[in-house]
C-alpha cells in the first residue's frame, strides 16, 4: 500500500502524459493533485507542509523560467542580428548533414554547457539553436534532451559529485576523485553510444522511413567521438579530478568532431536532411559578418559561467549581492528555494544577449524585441512548471510527517533494496534515473538517494564506489526524461503540450544507458 502511494509521483505522469497523451499543463495538475491527496491521506503531511511545498516549487518555477528566458532571449536576439545565419553558414562550411550537425550542437556544445552551468540549461541552449538550424522542433527538443546526459555527473563543475555525495561517510577530496575516475571508467561502456543513440532516434523517428539504415553509416564516426569524449573524461578525471571532466572532454571532442567531419573521414558521402523543418531554407546570401562574431556571444555564455564558478571572490560576489532566495517558507525549518540572481544561468544569457547587440552593431531595440518574442513563448510554461514542482516538493517533503514514515523517496529505495539487493549493480543506474525523473536534478537525486546506494553496497558487499558511481549516471541519465526538463525544452522550441510524445521518443535512451551502465559494472565485478 504504502509503496503504490510512494510510486504515485511515477505512475501518475506516466499514465497521464505517455499513455494518455495530455498536454503537460493538464497532465501534471491531475498527478500533483493525486500526489498531494495521498500526502496528506495515507502519508500523513500536515496542510501547512503542503502549502510550504507549494510555494517552494512555484518559486523554483521563476528560476527555471528565467533561465528558460535567458536561453530563448538569446537565440531570437542572434536571430535578429543576423548571427543565426552565419552560424548555420558556418555549419554548412563543416557539414551539411544533419546527422553531423546533432553531434556537434547538441552532444558536444551541451555537454560544454553542461559542464559550465549544469541545472537543465544545455537543451534550453541546444534546442533553439537546432531549431534556428532547421531542426524539427520535435526533433530538436528530443535530441537535446537525450544528448543532456553523459556529462551530466561532471555538470556545474562538477556539483553533482562533490555536493551529491556530500553526505557520505568520510567524503573528501580524494574521495570525489575516485568517484570521478569510476564513473568515467564505467561511461567507456555506456557514454561512448550516446552519439549513435542520438542518430538512430533521429533517423527512426524523423527520417523518411529508412531508420536504422540511414543510421548505420554513422557508427564509425560517432563511436569515435563518443570514445574521444569518455576516453578522454577518465584521462581528466585521473588528472585534474571531477571539477572540469565535461568541459575538457566535450571540447577535445569537439575539436576532434569539427576536424574530421570537415575533411568527410569516417562519414557517408551523403548529405542526410530528413529532419529538416518543412519549409526551411538557410540563407544563401553571404554573410558580412565574421564566424567568430558570430559565435562571440556563445563564448561569452561559457566564459561567464565558468568565471563566476571557479574565481572565488566572483563567486562569492554573484551569489551574494542579488540573493532572491526563499528560506523557511511559511515558516517550515528546511523548506527552501535558492535563486541567487547574478549566478543564475538565466542572468549570464540574458547578459550575453544584450552584449550580442553591441557585438553585432545594432540598435538596443533588437534587444527588445527579442524580449516580447521570448515571453509570448512561454505564456503557457509556467502552469505546466508549478504544478509538476509543487508535486516534486510534496514528493520530497514527505519525510515531514505525523506518521513518523520516511520521505516518499526513502521508502521506495529502501523497498527495492530490501528485495533486490542480489542484483543491485543492475539496479543502481535506475534508482538514480528514478530520482532525477522526479526531482529534474542528478544533483538532489544523488543526494537523496547515495546514502540507500553505500548502505545496500556495504550489506551485499558490493564495490562501494562502483555503486555510487552508477548511482551518478543514472541520475545523469534520467535527464533524459525529467517531466520538467522536458516541460522546459518543449516550450524553449514552442512545442508544449507535446511533454508526453517526447517522453516516449526519450524513454528508451534512458532505459538502455541504464542497462550499459548496469551491465558494465556487473562484468566489472566479475573481472576485477
Amino acid at each position: 500500500m504504502y509503496l503504490l502511494v510512494a510510486l504515485s509521483a511515477i505512475i501518475a505522469p506516466f499514465i497521464f502524459l505517455v499513455i494518455l497523451r495530455f498536454p503537460a499543463t493538464k497532465g501534471m495538475t491531475w498527478s500533483a493533485l493525486i500526489v498531494i491527496l495521498f500526502a496528506i491521506s495515507v502519508w500523513g503531511m500536515e496542510g501547512k507542509i503542503i502549502i510550504s511545498s507549494i510555494l517552494q516549487g512555484t518559486h523554483k518555477t521563476l528560476t527555471i523560467l528565467w533561465i528558460l528566458f535567458g536561453a530563448l532571449v538569446l537565440l531570437n536576439t542572434l536571430r535578429n542580428t543576423g548571427a543565426v545565419d552565419r552560424i548555420n553558414q558556418g555549419f554548412q562550411n563543416i557539414s551539411g548533414d544533419m546527422r553531423v550537425q546533432v553531434i556537434i550542437v547538441a552532444f558536444l556544445f551541451g555537454s560544454l554547457i553542461e559542464g559550465a552551468a549544469g541545472f537543465g540549461t544545455p537543451a534550453m541552449v541546444t534546442g533553439p539553436l537546432m531549431i534556428a538550424l532547421g531542426f524539427q522542433p520535435l526533433a530538436a527538443a528530443t535530441l537535446a534532451l537525450i544528448a543532456d546526459s553523459s556529462a551530466v555527473a561532471f555538470g556545474a563543475v562538477g556539483t553533482p559529485v562533490a555536493v551529491g555525495l556530500s553526505n557520505i561517510p568520510n567524503a573528501n577530496s580524494t574521495f570525489f576523485q575516485e568517484i570521478g575516475i569510476k564513473i568515467t571508467t564505467l561511461d567507456i561502456f555506456a557514454g561512448t553510444f550516446i552519439p549513435f543513440m542520438l542518430i538512430v532516434i533521429m533517423t527512426v523517428f524523423f527520417g523518411k522511413g529508412k531508420g536504422f539504415k540511414d543510421a548505420f553509416p554513422m557508427l564509425p564516426w560517432t563511436l569515435l567521438i563518443g570514445i574521444t569524449y569518455t576516453g578522454s573524461a577518465l584521462l581528466y578525471a585521473v588528472t585534474f579530478g571531477q571539477e572540469f571532466v565535461a568541459i575538457l572532454a566535450s571540447l577535445t571532442a569537439l575539436i576532434v568532431a569539427t576536424l574530421t567531419a570537415k575533411k568527410g573521414w569516417l562519414l557517408p558521402k551523403n548529405k542526410w536532411q530528413d529532419a529538416l523543418q518543412e519549409g526551411f531554407e538557410p540563407s544563401t546570401k553571404k554573410s558580412e559578418m565574421g564566424i567568430v562574431a558570430a559565435w562571440f556571444p556563445y563564448i561569452i555564455v561559457v566564459a561567464l559561467l565558468l568565471l563566476t564558478r571557479i574565481v572565488p571572490w566572483l563567486t562569492e560576489f554573484t551569489r551574494t549581492a542579488i540573493d532572491l532566495s526563499w528560506t523557511t517558507i511559511f515558516g517550515i525549518a528546511g523548506i527552501e528555494s535558492s535563486w541567487e540572481f547574478l549566478y543564475s544561468p538565466g542572468t549570464i544569457l540574458a547578459i550575453a544577449a544584450m552584449l550580442s547587440v553591441i557585438i553585432h552593431r545594432n540598435k538596443l531595440r533588437t534587444f527588445m524585441d527579442a524580449s516580447k518574442q521570448s515571453l509570448s513563448t512561454m505564456k503557457t510554461t509556467a502552469i505546466s512548471l508549478i504544478t509538476t514542482l509543487a508535486m516534486v516538493h510534496v514528493f520530497t517533503n514527505s519525510g515531514l510527517n505525523v506518521n513518523d514514515l520516511v520521505s516518499m523517496p526513502q521508502y521506495i529505495a529502501e523497498s527495492f533494496a530490501s528485495s533486490l539487493g542480489s542484483i543491485w549493480f543492475l539496479v543502481a543506474p535506475f534508482l538514480g534515473e528514478l530520482g532525477a525523473f522526479i526531482t529534474g536534478s542528478a544533483t538532489v537525486s544523488t543526494l537523496t538517494f547515495s546514502p540507500i546506494q553505500f548502505n545496500v553496497a556495504n550489506q551485499v558487499g558490493l564495490d562501494v564506489n562502483a555503486v555510487l558511481a552508477a548511482q551518478v549516471i543514472g541520475a545523469g541519465a534520467g535527464n533524459m526524461i525529467c517531466v520538467h526538463n522536458v516541460v522546459a525544452a518543449s516550450a524553449v522550441v514552442g512545442l508544449s503540450g507535446k511533454e508526453g510524445e517526447i517522453i516516449r521518443k526519450t524513454l528508451a535512451p534512458a532505459i538502455i544507458y541504464g542497462l550499459l551502465v548496469g551491465a558494465a559494472s556487473f562484468i566489472m565485478l566479475q573481472l576485477f
